[in-house]
């Protein structure tokens, strides 16, 4: 039997060693900082904390970030939301000792500047003026700090909570975090004890990583946990709450099946905490500016574009819409607050420019729909998302100032204490992979909510109108667009107002220009053709059009300059030409978002010749706004259920392909979605055929086990040595029960807790085989003692196996090679050697099953043969619950 902490070398990189030493190396970097300030008392100024901040954003946040999604690949929940959470973290702290550098530099600056123009000038008076300098950059930047701080202190203390369900050394680094935060937020406010205190917390968590980075490192190195700390946690959320999970994932929308990626549900919670409290605290009169709380927002938000991406990945519509719009709302936010304290600062200007801005409406519409394409979730979902529409509301220009702060500190309030138990209870519920941590019933079932939306219609699916990895983030394109378009609606009288003009740029650029780049670089990860060039060219569109409308007149463009935006309009035209004709292949709806497009792509031309229609560019942007809210609902809920339930209208033009072109493969192909292409395979295994088929892992080689040669064949095929045995498959788990094994309790329940999914399961050989209907394939899967069993989480896999019987599976490759994750491989690979290839696009994970041992189980133990795409300690802690059940 195979040792229990061996680890097989594909899975020696591990991404937690760069994440703790990121930790260590910058608490380390502060501790010097604070050791030298607390023995000189002198606070470090200028170029120092520059440096520092540089440091810190360079060790503490890249290379935490790069940590963090590299966890996020490996399908490590808490390490991937904990190492980028700290990564923003630290990246803010480091935007702070630079702003405090830059800040005092300049009074130090200006002291000698006038020290040396008035040398007459008594030592008192200068003392003064040095007083009044240095107070009016401190007091802002310790509100500011601290301001940012209290979120990351609870958020930190619920990581260090959560860590300790996977191992007993992050608790420690994350609570040594927690208790860092607390004594340097006092440290703004209070003695140098504080400075002391936190410096020597920041030595533990500089020991406690360097701890946790050798034990991961020795663990690579030498193939098993040599160091104490991994691999046990202090409590383990399995053995907790109820033994069967499946109800807790079975309402709402599906769960995804692609578990490539974490799931970045509690990293997006995590974010809207943060951005929320700031804003709180903003709002609520302890901070004066947002000089410094925009580049703590600034940075959070760009955290959460990465909670976006990884949703995106997992083809979550839902939560790559819901993350992108919350992205560009505390962005969109930040900015405007820091050009309504710091650039204008004057209220009344403030006042009369947020007078005549509309763009928060959108905001509101947007989060209507996604409070729509929630109604089928849990409780917890839906009051986040209403809590959402509340803060949109509060934040409307048109309500009074002096009712403004208080109705938008009131809703961030509000929503901070909603994400912060979002982020505590999706994080423990993901890694328990049940519902411990309550979030509430099911409100309206997924069937009900259809016939709501689809009014009534009957199902109208269409064969091939399931969306693409390329449509997955067209709801965020007609977010962006829309907020784009309706903040640029203004009427000819505000042109000249200064304040409006100011307070605009930020709503059309970073909406239109910088998350609608992001969307295109998205839809290039899709893959689909021309999926991203709409998004990009708007992208220009409006980075263009923020330049010219708007920052233009603030810098007073000369009139010579404007034949070059002529040009480029015009140019505009002819490109979104081109475009429409791209959207003649996708919908109606995007057509028409198109060609309105084209109408306000003239009103610009002609503001460039000085001779702009205003009513008609209001018309046509309202016109455009309204597609796109529309755009939005429809493609955000057709994409939740996989199927055309709000319309989005035909594609007026359709690809023409010649039967000619149709490319000849080495092999007969089927599709799986098609039932005759079921059956084709399942005819042509029955004949004695090897077969590439889908499985919830990678794809695999299949014979059936009524054809000993074929099994035979298969060595042949892969050129796979001859003691090396081969698995069989079985559609589920009353199958093996109507063989009736010799099983004891405890491998039953073992199999009931890990059946189906990626688990292999190694057992005793035995006269049940014959029932179980491998026949003449006794001899020649498995071993001479043991057989292994799989039985895929895979629909396809399932049927197939119901009409064939078992299946001698392996996987298909070339013996040495990497596994085929696409049909496409195993056609090119293998195909002149097979007799058919069951088609199912990309395969649900990278890797093979985890090959488990269960020969020795009644003694209490198994052993991990091969870790794959199931990681060998959560194939121990499912054990030692079913292990705790039995007793």
């Amino acid at each position: 039997m195979a040792n229990l902490n061996v680890f097989p070398a594909s899975f020696y990189g591990e991404p937690g060693v760069l994440g703790m030493l990121a930790n260590g190396i910058s608490a380390f970097l502060v501790l010097l900082q604070n050791f030298n300030t607390a023995r000189t008392g002198i606070t470090p100024v200028g170029v120092e904390n520059i440096l520092a901040g540089v440091h810190l954003i360079l060790i503490g946040g890249i290379c935490q970030l790069v940590a963090g999604l590299l966890s996020f690949r490996k399908y490590d929940h808490l390490s991937g939301t904990a190492f980028i959470g700290y990564a923003a973290l630290w990246g803010s702290y480091g935007a702070t000792r630079i702003y405090d550098g830059v800040a005092t530099g300049a009074v130090t600056t200006t002291m000698q500047a006038q020290h040396d123009t008035m040398n007459n000038m008594s030592t008192n008076l200068m003392s003064n003026l040095s007083l009044i300098n240095t107070t009016s950059v401190l007091p802002l930047l310790e509100s500011a700090a601290i301001s940012g701080l209290v979120p990351y202190i609870l958020l930190s203390f619920l990581l260090a909570f959560c860590s300790a369900t996977v191992n007993y050394i992050m608790p420690f680094v994350f609570g040594a975090i927690t208790l860092t935060l607390i004594f340097e937020a006092a440290a703004l406010v209070a003695n140098s004890w504080a400075l002391v205190v936190a410096g020597i917390l920041e030595l533990l968590i500089l020991i406690f990583a360097i701890y946790g980075s050798a034990a991961l490192l020795v663990k690579g190195l030498t193939q098993r946990l040599a160091l104490k700390g991994f691999g046990t946690p202090l409590f383990n959320v399995l053995l907790l709450g109820t033994p069967n999970s499946a109800s807790a994932q079975s309402i709402g929308q599906e769960k995804k099946k692609n578990t490539k990626y974490a799931e970045p549900m509690a990293l997006g919670s995590f974010c809207d905490t943060v951005s929320s409290f700031i804003f709180a605290f903003y709002c609520f009169g302890y901070v004066t500016s947002f000089a410094l709380g925009v580049a703590w927002v600034s940075i959070i938000s760009a955290a959460q574009l990465f909670a976006t991406y990884y949703a995106h990945l997992r083809q979550d519509c839902y939560h790559t819409t819901k993350f992108g719009l919350h992205a560009t709302y505390w962005l969109i936010k930040a900015w405007e607050e820091f050009v309504a304290s710091v650039l204008i600062e004057d209220a009344n200007d403030v006042s009369s420019g947020r007078e005549a801005m509309v763009g928060d409406w959108f905001f509101v519409a947007a989060a209507l729909v996604l409070c729509v394409g929630s109604l089928n979730t849990d409780c917890l979902e839906l009051s986040h998302n209403m809590l959402f529409l509340l803060l949109t509301i509060s934040s409307v220009p048109q309500i009074p100032l002096q009712g403004y702060y208080v109705f938008f500190g009131v809703a961030c309030s509000l929503f901070t204490a909603a994400s912060l138990y979002g982020t505590f209870s999706r994080l423990i519920n993901t890694i328990a992979e049940k519902s411990l941590i309550p979030v509430g019933p099911q409100l309206v079932s997924t069937d009900q909510l259809k016939r709501i939306l689809s009014c009534g219609r009957s199902d109208r699916r269409d064969p091939g109108e399931s969306p693409q990895n390329d449509q997955i983030a067209d709801a965020l394109f007609y977010i962006s667009n829309g907020v784009a378009a309706l903040s640029a609606l203004h009427a000819k009288s505000t042109s000249t107002n200064s304040s409006f003009l100011h307070l605009t740029v930020p709503w059309v650029l970073i909406s239109g220009a910088v998350i609608q780049g992001y969307v295109s670089q998205v839809q290039v990860r899709g893959g689909g053709r021309f999926g991203s060039v709409i998004p990009f060219f708007y992208a220009v569109v409006w980075a263009t059009w923020t330049w010219f409308r708007f920052a233009g007149l603030l810098i007073q463009l000369s009139p010579m300059e404007a034949p070059g935006f002529t040009a480029g309009a015009i140019a505009f035209l002819v490109i979104n030409g081109f475009l429409m004709l791209i959207a003649s292949y996708r919908n109606l709806v995007l057509l028409f978002l198109t060609t309105i497009m084209e109408v306000v792509l003239v009103c610009f031309l002609l503001s460039t010749l000085r001779q702009l229609p205003y009513e008609l560019e209001i018309a046509m942007l309202v016109i455009f706004s309204i597609i796109c809210i529309y755009g939005a609902l429809a493609s955000l809920v057709n994409c939740i259920f996989t199927q055309r339930i709000l319309p989005m209208g035909p594609a007026l033009l359709k690809d023409q392909k010649k039967k000619e072109e149709k490319p000849q493969f080495p092999c007969p192909v089927a599709e799986s979605r098609l039932t005759s292409g079921l059956l084709k395979i399942t005819k042509l295994l029955d004949e004695g055929g090897v077969c590439g088929i889908p499985t919830d892992t990678v794809y695999a080689l299949a014979a059936s086990c009524k054809n000993p040669q074929a099994i035979e064949k298969i060595y042949n095929i892969k050129d796979r040595p001859a003691e090396k045995p081969i698995c069989i498959c079985i559609s589920s788990v009353e199958q093996l029960l109507a063989a009736k094994p010799p099983f004891s309790p405890l491998l039953w329940e073992f199999m009931r807790n890990v059946y189906p999914g990626g688990i292999s399961c190694i057992v005793s050989k035995g006269d049940w085989l014959y029932k179980l209907g491998v026949g003449a394939a006794y001899d020649r899967v498995g071993t001479k003692d043991s057989i292994m069993i799989r039985v895929p989480d895979h629909t396809v896999t399932g049927n197939l196996c119901e009409l064939t019987g078992p299946l001698a599976i392996t996987s298909a490759n070339p013996s040495g090679e990497p596994d085929s994750t696409h049909h496409s491989m195993v056609l090119s690979r293998l195909g002149h050697k097979i007799q058919g290839v069951l088609c199912d696009g990309d395969s649900n994970e990278v890797v093979a099953s985890t090959v488990v041992n269960c020969l020795k189980i009644d003694e209490g133990t198994i052993g991990i043969v091969r870790e794959g795409c199931v990681p060998a300690v959560r194939v121990q802690q499912i054990f030692e619950r079913v292990k705790s059940l039995m007793v």
